[in-house]
């Protein structure tokens, strides 16, 4: 094995991590230990720290990492016998396919802990143990290397000692088994390391994908923590896909019409450039979130996201109703934004919704302030419980603002069903959508920022 591949290897352990390794740092790093050498283990965990870490997080990260990959216990072999000598061989004919073959009970009989660390390392890389990913595949991989270490010559040995029926023969059978069951454990062990070290980066990017695609209502609680992780990581690249090309627009391009006229005084030479200036305002928002029973779990993280977005959000206003509706603008800017949902919910959620009322209550204390750059989106299930729906409400919204968005979270094949009001909303939303997961949310706020730019 070419002497940087370990290296290569905690590199993209590391990244699994969560620290970020470019391809520049990974060199810098091999040149730095060329330097610094590997006999001092401190030593070298300190040098991949300044080179590889950029924050505290990246630096304790990587130091665990580190301590487990780089771990070598020495392997405790079961007592041998006092009479198991340092140059006593296996049975003849004990044969294997395995790597090392017979070696692997000449190693067990003189306790050499040193060989079959030595040979643990090897047989895990002949065995592909660096593509372990999931802890269903531990014993797999744990008769793998034993297998490769040789474990079916010793096993053939043991059944020939044991059929041998002599009492020096049987003696050295029982130090065999018992050598041989302290190297199960140990090559488990060994085989649980790498699936700690490979399998978390691939393992956290599938249970998030997992996370993205499931229905907001499904969530367990154990999942907010995570949940609420993964819509500010995407909600910060979201804010900042949208906020460079929008620094890089208004440098603008040069105006000839202009500076000509500006230069006329230099006989047209364009000493003093004009530049063509294109103003992209950041969108309007006004977000009306039914907190009901049936939808609250889906609110609050909308308003998590759009919340998440305040580099590209300029005006953001958000609006809370079930029976009735009310601003809660106030309560999520003042509060951390996990303790205001809370709040919130504890204000004015889990009744049941009365879309007429709360459209009139829009109407009545907000709708002056709605105009033609302004969206208003509405998160709902449009199911009014058989009251009065106020459609002519959400007719004068559509004509006044810029556009109206409308995310239900049900199937649609549930629209219009038993007493949901969604078709007969629809003929004013610009844009009606079923949102009930994470991806759909981060597909329509994409959307609004990009029909902004």
């Amino acid at each position: 094995m070419h002497t940087t591949e370990p290296l290569r290897r905690f590199f993209e352990v590391a990244r699994g991590a969560g620290v970020r390794v470019s391809p520049a740092e990974s060199i810098d790093a091999v040149r730095a230990l060329e330097v610094v050498g590997y006999a001092d283990r401190e030593v070298l965990r300190d040098t991949l720290g300044l080179v590889l870490a950029k924050t505290p997080e990246e630096k304790a990260a990587l130091a665990e990492c580190f301590d487990l990959y780089f771990r070598r216990d020495d392997l405790a072999v079961a007592d041998t016998d006092a009479s198991a000598e340092p140059g006593e061989q296996p049975t003849e004919g004990a044969g294997g396919d395995g790597v090392g073959g017979g070696a692997l009970g000449q190693m067990l009989l003189t306790g050499d802990a040193a060989a079959l660390a030595a040979a643990m390392e090897e047989a895990g890389e002949a065995a592909g143990l660096q593509n372990i990913r999931f802890f269903t595949q531990k014993n797999l991989y744990a008769r793998r290397v034993l297998d490769r270490m040789g474990l079916r010559a010793v096993e053939s040995e043991i059944a020939a000692l044991n059929e041998a029926q002599e009492a020096e023969a049987l003696a050295r059978a029982g130090r065999l088994e018992r050598a041989l069951a302290g190297l199960r454990g140990q090559v488990r062990d060994f085989v649980e390391r790498n699936l700690l070290l490979f399998a978390r980066g691939e393992t956290e990017e599938f249970r998030e994908e997992l996370l993205r695609s499931a229905r907001l209502s499904n969530l367990e609680r154990r999942d907010y923590d995570r949940m609420r992780v993964l819509v500010r990581a995407i909600a910060k690249k979201l804010a900042a896909r949208y906020a460079r090309p929008r620094r890089r627009r208004l440098r603008g391009q040069l105006d000839a019409r202009r500076t000509v006229r500006r230069n006329m005084g230099w006989g047209g030479i364009p000493f003093v450039t004009v530049w063509k200036q294109r103003r992209i305002e950041k969108p309007r928002v006004m977000v009306l979130c039914d907190v009901s029973g049936s939808v609250a779990a889906m609110a609050q993280f909308l308003l998590m996201f759009l919340f998440a977005l305040n580099e590209a959000l300029a005006d953001l206003r958000a609006f809370a109703f079930a029976g009735s509706l009310i601003e809660v603008s106030d309560i999520l800017e003042s509060e951390p934004i996990e303790a205001a949902i809370a709040k919130i919910l504890g204000i004015i959620g889990f009744g049941s919704s009365n879309y007429g009322n709360s459209l009139a209550d829009f109407e009545d204390g907000w709708m002056a302030q709605v105009d033609r750059r302004t969206t208003v989106l509405i998160l709902g299930d449009a199911r009014g419980n058989r009251t009065d729906p106020r459609v002519d409400i959400l007719q004068r919204i559509s004509m006044q603002a810029k556009r109206v968005i409308w995310l239900n979270p049900e199937y649609r094949a549930a629209w219009g069903t038993g007493d949901s009001d969604m078709f007969r909303y629809a003929p004013f939303c610009h844009m009606l959508r079923p949102c009930s997961t994470l991806r759909d949310l981060e597909r329509v706020v994409t959307d609004l920022l990009e029909m902004s730019r």
